[in-house]
């Protein structure tokens, strides 16, 4: 940008002002600070701040599990239980019908899967293809993520889908 006909105390706040955006704001400092080094045993904060680790920690196992079973109990899918990521990757052993149907439109099965899935729930994965899987498989990308009290309903929105998607394509 340009300035002209500035006086030039005024040029010098303009260039303070944009100067500060060169660094991180105090409130993002503070908070890079806290995460990297959160409250130890002994500080006044830490059994607030453990007590709320620990229960987001639980409640992320608790979704994992809970979605990877609801993974598994659906006809032609198989999951591993998740660990370390925030992501499950079901197998999903589809029908001829929906892999002449991906082929017809040039995508593939697990893309036009993903692709069904978004438009009849909101619910939005990534195909397994995007990732490298092994020739002949169709694997999904999902997560466990949304919160605790809803993931009642997106599992079921997934299990009506799924049960429809291998109807329509037997």
């Amino acid at each position: 940008m340009e300035l002209t006909n500035f006086h030039e105390d005024t040029l010098d706040q303009v260039y303070k002002a944009m100067s500060v955006s060169l660094c991180s704001n105090l409130p993002g400092q503070v908070m890079t600070s806290l995460m990297v080094r959160p409250p130890r045993e002994g500080d006044e904060s830490y059994p607030l701040f453990s007590e709320e680790q620990n229960g987001i920690f639980e409640s992320l196992k608790r979704r994992a599990s809970k979605l990877v079973d609801a993974l598994n109990s659906m006809d032609g899918v198989s999951c591993n239980a998740c660990e370390g990521a925030m992501y499950a990757f079901p197998k999903i052993d589809l029908p001829a019908g929906a892999i002449a149907a991906a082929e017809e439109k040039g995508l593939s099965p697990d893309t036009l899967y993903s692709l069904e899935l978004l438009d009849a729930t909101g619910i939005c994965v990534v195909p397994g293809s995007g990732f490298g899987q092994e020739e002949g498989t169709n694997h999904l990308r999902t997560t466990f993520l949304p919160p605790e009290n809803k993931m009642d309903e997106v599992i079921d929105r997934m299990a009506v889908f799924h049960k429809q998607f291998m109807e329509q394509y037997k």
